[in-house]
């Protein structure tokens, strides 16, 4: 597996703007790549304008191919403006 955690800043007059489309990202990643195990979409309400993504891949491969399809490129230039920060890092699960 490759786990993939995303944090987000989205500017504070965004973020009900941010969400419906971030839910939406992750529901077609889920019904349309088939490496794309897990999509999950988190927040705090003490923290309104973080989000933060926990998601889970085939292999680095399936992560690439989420990165092309055409809904993550349209999403990511829909979203572009409405973020503040934005921090990607990535996982490999260890062999047992």
């Amino acid at each position: 597996m490759f786990a993939v955690v995303v944090t987000f800043r989205i500017r504070p007059e965004h973020i009900d703007a941010f969400l419906p489309e971030m839910m939406q990202n992750a529901a077609t990643s889920l019904a349309v790549e088939p490496g794309c195990h897990r999509f999950d979409v988190c927040t705090d309400e003490e923290r309104r304008d973080e989000v933060f993504l926990y998601e889970l891949y085939e292999d680095r491969a399936a992560f690439d191919v989420h990165l092309h399809s055409p809904h993550f490129l349209a999403f990511d230039d829909k979203v572009a403006p409405m973020i503040a920060t934005k921090q990607v890092r990535t996982y490999d699960q260890v062999p047992t």
